[in-house]
């Protein structure tokens, strides 16, 4: 199949996808339902218009042209967006940018492919960077290869990567992350447990040895249903979807298990890897000594949306002791619970001596086709991607750069936030394929099934297997 015929299928698909999930009632929750991935600040979709007010640049300059810019980001990282824009804008007069927070997650576009077949398409898109290549794949984004020659060595080589489908560049590189086991000092020393067991000084802790201490802290009510939980090591998602409470995904498990996930020499994915089927292992067991049914309720009650505000995230009020999560959590910290007492230390380990695994993922500026505001936007995308937009971002939202010359600014870190700048040294990544968003989804329903304790792993890996092998070999790598 060219690739051309490739694309046109996956335009069909994606369409198709959205009319099915429109019209049917499926019994998987879509992705905008499940917790966010590379950013906590992601909204669930929901109803309502395509193209919902700006939220800045409705002062702009008479007679300048104007860039509409989408984000699924809401505060405290909305925020720092707005700031940036704000600062284009002044040093731009012939040039607005207006910012809209529009409802989405990482792998759902349903209004972005709303808009676009409705004309009402945004310029300037804010994409997961891992669902570039996919969204590449269909036709969704345009190509800026000839507008950003020379750009890529400024940017971390894995980025970068992400970027990029047969050879062309459909996005810029904006922010990236780490993750690590966030934990609340208090809960655990009134549970009558050590807290100094976690000191990241002291490298990674086990599992069971974390186990075993959030156990001592969680607490049940009369009628038997968790009031307290010590951690979540995976999910469910807000509202008891399938897909990671917090930063517990599939991704982690598994890399943390010594897994990967795909063989792109091969144009291969491999969710039965070992180390993948190991991590998804340890999530049944967890949730079948845990009570599924008792979790659930508790996120219900405590997460019941995705869209929750940031300063009622259980970990925050004293409703969850740990959770994997990552360098954002250190602006939130310091706006929504200044005088708790908090710490964070490596992802725990399987055994003794294991190297502990994070990852890391992050967010790109990308151009939608046939923008009436092109040469603009392009200008806006470099902006914002560039030193000046992620000097800010990094600062205000404590996420990390990918601009290389960034990583050495000391300026930008403060103690807590040069450790995540330390694990982004050793993070992995999850691998850029033009089946990315796929995947993702498929892995996430893996996950809810084998925490629901209603499919044993391999089994649920091995659809995963048979659903996006498939696709990959139609789309190609």
């Amino acid at each position: 199949m060219t690739r051309s015929a490739r694309r046109i299928l996956w335009v069909w698909l994606a369409v198709v996808a959205i009319v099915v999930n429109a019209c049917g009632g499926a019994a998987t929750p879509s992705p905008a339902q499940q917790a966010s991935a590379s950013a906590p600040a992601s909204a669930a979709a929901s109803g309502g218009s395509a193209q919902p007010s700006a939220i800045t640049g409705a002062s702009c300059a008479a007679g300048a042209k104007e860039v509409k810019f989408w984000t699924s980001h809401v505060p405290p990282d909305s925020d720092a967006l707005k700031h940036i824009v704000d600062a284009f804008n002044t040093a731009n007069p012939d040039t607005c940018v207006k910012m809209t927070i529009v409802p989405g997650s990482e792998t759902d576009i349903a209004k972005l492919l709303t808009a676009i077949r409705g004309g009402a398409a945004p310029d300037v898109y804010m994409a997961d960077r891992f669902t570039v290549p996919q969204r590449a794949a269909e036709g969704v984004l345009d190509d800026i290869t000839s507008a950003t020659q020379g750009l890529s060595s400024q940017y971390l080589d894995f980025a970068w990567a992400e970027t990029q489908f047969e050879g062309k560049t459909f996005a810029l590189p904006f922010d990236t992350d780490a993750r690590a086991l966030w934990y609340n000092k208090d809960l655990i020393t009134a549970a009558g447990q050590d807290v100094s067991a976690l000191d990241m000084t002291k490298g990674p802790a086990t599992i069971d040895t974390v186990v075993k201490i959030a156990d001592a802290v969680s607490k049940k009510d009369s009628s038997g249903n968790y009031d307290v939980l010590g951690w979540i090591p995976g999910g469910p998602g807000a509202g008891g979807a399938a897909g990671a409470f917090d930063q517990g995904w599939h991704y982690t498990w598994g890399f943390t298990f010594g897994g990967t996930f795909a063989d792109l020499s091969a144009c291969k994915v491999t969710p039965t890897n070992p180390g993948v089927v190991a991590g998804f292992q340890f999530l049944y067991d967890w949730a079948k000594n845990h009570d599924p049914a008792a979790v659930s309720r508790w996120v219900a009650s405590n997460r019941p949306v995705a869209t929750q505000p940031a300063q009622q995230f259980p970990f925050w009020t004293g409703k969850l002791a740990m959770t994997i999560s990552g360098d954002w959590r250190i602006a939130e910290q310091a706006k929504y619970a200044a005088n708790g007492h908090y710490d964070f230390t490596f992802i725990p380990v399987a055994k003794q001596g294991d190297q502990s695994a994070t990852w890391a993922g992050g967010w790109s500026m990308a151009l939608i086709p046939n923008s009436p505001s092109r040469d603009q936007a392009i200008k806006f995308m470099k902006y914002i991607a560039g030193p000046d937009g992620q000097r800010v971002y990094t600062k205000e939202s404590t996420h990390l750069p990918t601009i290389k010359d960034l990583l050495t600014d000391t300026s930008l870190y403060d103690p807590q936030h040069a450790k995540f700048l330390d694990l982004l040294k050793v993070a992995k990544n999850r691998p850029p394929l033009s089946v990315g968003a796929a995947y993702w989804d498929a892995l996430t329903t893996a996950q809810g099934s084998v925490e629901a304790n209603t499919m044993q792993p391999m089994d649920a890996l091995n659809q995963v297997q048979t659903s996006i092998q498939p696709q990959l070999t139609t789309a190609g790598c």
